[in-house]
């Protein structure tokens, strides 16, 4: 399977899954961590069968940083399962995409890197794009949506602060990476969801366990495999635009499957959000 072909598959499927998440009648906390349990299984046997093991001794130093990143990641997927909840997942996708813009901001002050004035535009554009999306939101039922978008926001803030950490991480490769952090967010969100909704998969029916093996084994285990396996083929900016597929298809699956309805400014804030962000990642070269 070609690169491409695997990134567009993996960005495909997690435009897809609102879906799973909304037919799954447990708690957020619950769904985030059998979602990393089975995928991190599904990871480890996939290792087990490639005979690639985990170097203990040469990752020593980064497992701090990958345990805060990992216990970062499961809480971000509270936080995003919570906004489907409250609001459209139009409306919550295109707030936990503005993760890039965040990150954008904050790596000129921690990694002294040059703030130029093409990031200053994108930053300024994207943030009007947001303030269009939460104006829009705003107007919902009893704030409902706005209160989504809150939790949309949350999960940017977390997921921004697992792209920062993980600059710092420099002696694990993409899928070792993934499958510790994996292993970490189970650490951390067994005790959080026994302290507060405890464990109620037993009183799942067949189609909700079936949708949370999809979301656990396919979306997050086989998916992962894909999108790590392509990074290794594709240039920066091929993986960056081919990455927007990602909320394009959240959106296309709010509107036409899940039936939620999308407004005008809502499209033209997700454009801006969007669209600046991956100005942002890219490079464009005129040629005379």
């Amino acid at each position: 399977m070609s690169a491409k072909l695997k990134i567009i598959l993996a960005m495909t499927a997690f435009g897809t899954i609102a879906i799973f998440v909304k037919n799954i009648a447990l708690s957020t906390g619950e769904v985030a961590l059998f979602r990393a349990l089975i995928a991190a299984v599904a990871l480890s046997l996939y290792k087990l069968v490639g005979s690639k093991r985990i170097k203990i001794k040469e990752i020593k130093k980064d497992l701090p940083l990958l345990f805060v990143s990992g216990a970062a990641m499961g809480f971000n997927w509270i936080m995003l399962f919570q906004a489907y909840r409250y609001t459209t997942v139009s409306l919550a996708t295109l707030s936990y995409y503005f993760a890039p813009v965040i990150v954008l901001v904050v790596c000129p002050f921690l990694f002294r890197e040059k703030l130029t004035i093409k990031k200053i535009i994108c930053f300024v554009m994207a943030s009007i794009g947001l303030i269009l999306v939460i104006n829009a939101g705003g107007a919902g039922k009893s704030g409902t949506n706005l209160i989504g978008i809150g939790f949309g926001l949350g999960a940017a803030v977390l997921y921004a602060s697992v792209v920062i950490l993980n600059k710092y991480i420099k002696n694990v490769t993409g899928l070792d990476r993934t499958l510790i952090q994996f292993l970490s967010a189970i650490i951390v969100l067994t005790p959080y969801v026994l302290a507060t909704t405890g464990i109620n998969i037993g009183s799942l029916n067949n189609f909700g366990l079936i949708n949370l093996w999809v979301l656990g084994l396919f979306h997050t285990g086989i998916c992962y495999v894909l999108y790590f396996s392509s990074l290794r083929e594709l240039e920066g900016q091929e993986a960056a635009i081919l990455s927007y597929i990602d909320p394009l298809v959240a959106v296309f699956v709010s509107v036409s499957i899940l039936n939620e309805s999308i407004s005008i400014s809502q499209i033209i804030g997700g454009m801006l959000i969007l669209g600046f962000t991956l100005l942002n990642e890219i490079n464009i070269n005129f040629r005379r």
